[in-house]
């Protein structure tokens, strides 16, 4: 029967600490105990982090169930609701301007990209001495769909993510 990792804890702590046990004695059971430290500690620093959309499909649904859904969430958040708020919100998605189109694509089994294309000038990109800049609205609006991206993603020190992404506009590669 297995011994919970708390009362062998105590039990090893209880043989070093007794007057009577022997030098090699209490060397082994030290041992024994900062073994069951470390493995104990392994398992608790391993942090998984699931986005808060990861459980609307069921762990074995592929990529372009993914991005189908990811499509939908970008189709609500561009219609208005349907009661007015009493207070002002900012939503990037919603407030972008209605010739901007969004292309979710998944791609080889292992990606998502999300283009973003008719951008108004405005926003676009200008060249200014050979950088690339954008607005702050462009900005924000990359990263609102990056956020809506992730959440169907997981991410952790002892698991790969579900799937790689990138939001591109018009030929441009945005990193967020």
């Amino acid at each position: 029967m297995p011994v919970d990792p708390a009362v062998r804890m105590s039990r090893l702590q209880a043989l070093i600490d007794h007057p009577r046990t022997g030098i090699s004695e209490r060397d082994v059971a030290q041992r024994m105990l900062n073994r069951l430290f470390r493995s104990m500690r392994s398992t608790a620093d391993r942090s998984r982090q699931y986005g808060s959309n990861h459980g609307r499909l069921g762990r074995h649904a592929g990529l372009e169930d993914v991005a189908e859904m990811i499509r939908y969430d970008l189709l609500l958040a561009r219609t208005d609701p349907a009661e007015p708020h009493g207070l002002a919100t900012i939503d990037p998605v919603a407030d972008a301007p209605a010739d901007i189109r969004y292309e979710v694509e998944a791609r080889h089994d292992c990606e998502i990209v999300v283009t973003i294309s008719g951008v108004p000038t405005a926003w676009g990109w200008q060249h200014d001495d050979g950088i690339d800049v954008h607005s702050p609205a462009l900005s924000a609006l990359v990263d609102e769909i990056a956020v809506i991206v992730n959440s169907y993603n997981h991410f952790g020190d002892d698991i790969t993510p579900r799937f790689f992404s990138r939001v591109r506009v018009e030929g441009q590669t945005v990193v967020w």
